[in-house]
Parts: structure tokens; C-alpha cells; sequence
């Protein structure tokens, strides 16, 4: 199913050159940047999902669960998907984007014509661009990870540049 999902890959200044210049080496040094760059996802996909645990709202412990890194040749992480969650059995990508993101409207059975005069919310309120978890953990080790990734592909082409 497409769209489930929300996937953060990094960006990662000159990594389209650094992936180019590893095509030309043995498939080994795709492979080892593919569990290096997994080694650094999944640390990321730890402190994301720690963060939406301990976040305020329930559908952020709900979603939380579903924060995992993806093997790639740079690290991505991932959340959401097709799982159903909590006691409603709502599918992950129903919650996904309320939770990280807020909402100013209601939905499901909450936006019924009854609850239109109700005060209470259903999510938090949509600040535009501003996630209340999730990217701000991966906005905040962004330049670690760059660096540490970096490393790592330079270490993987010194590695197998001389017969590796």
C-alpha cells in the first residue's frame, strides 16, 4: 500500500558523488556501507521512538511503536505503515501525521455533526511545518550523523580502494 508510511532519509551533503564512486568498487563495500549505514539509522530510530514515548499525546506512544530504521546505502528511518493500532484497531498511517504534526479539524467518528459543538480535541493543534516529535530528534543529529556517515564511506573506499 503507498503512502503508509512516512520515511526520513537523510541528506547528507555530497552523497550522490560518495554512492557513485562506491558503484565502481566491489558489491562488499555496498554491503558494509549498507550495515554501517543501518548501525547509525537504527540509534536514530531508538532516540525517535524513546521521544514519541515520552511525548504527552497517546497517539504518539501508539505510533512510537512503529518507529524502525530501513537497510540503505544511507540511513533512513521509517514510521507508520499498515499495523493496526490501539483499542479502535486504527491503521498507523491514520495516526501518523495527527500525532507528529497536530491537527485543527476532527476525523472518523469524532467529525460527526453531534461533536461539532464539543470543545475537547482530538489531537493537538497543527503548528504548520513545527512536528511535536520525531523530526526534531532527527533534525537534531543531523550533522552527527552526516559526519559519522561520511566516515564511514571514506573508511569503506579506503578499505576496498587498494584491493579491499
Amino acid at each position: 500500500m503507498a503512502g503508509t508510511a512516512l520515511t526520513v532519509r537523510l541528506r547528507i551533503d555530497g552523497v550522490r558523488d560518495t554512492l557513485q564512486a562506491l558503484q565502481a568498487l566491489p558489491k562488499d563495500a555496498n554491503e558494509e556501507l549498507r550495515e554501517r549505514s543501518m548501525k547509525l539509522a537504527t540509534v536514530l530510530a531508538e532516540q525517535a521512538r524513546a521521544d514519541g514515548m515520552a511525548d504527552a499525546a497517546p497517539q504518539s506512544k501508539l505510533v512510537a511503536t512503529t518507529v524502525k530504521a530501513r537497510r540503505d546505502r544511507v540511513p533512513v528511518v521509517e514510521a507508520g505503515g499498515t499495523r493496526r493500532l490501539g483499542r479502535h484497531k486504527t491503521p498507523a498511517y491514520g495516526l501518523l501525521f495527527a500525532s507528529v504534526f497536530g491537527m485543527n479539524r476532527r476525523s472518523g467518528w469524532y467529525a460527526a455533526p453531534r461533536y461539532r459543538g464539543a470543545r475537547g480535541r482530538q489531537y493537538r493543534p497543527h503548528r504548520g511545518q513545527d512536528a511535536y516529535w520525531f523530526f526534531p530528534v532527527i533534525e537534531s543529529q543531523q550533522a552527527r550523523i552526516a559526519r559519522e556517515w561520511n566516515e564511514a564511506a571514506s573508511e569503506i573506499a579506503r578499505k576496498f580502494g587498494r584491493g579491499g
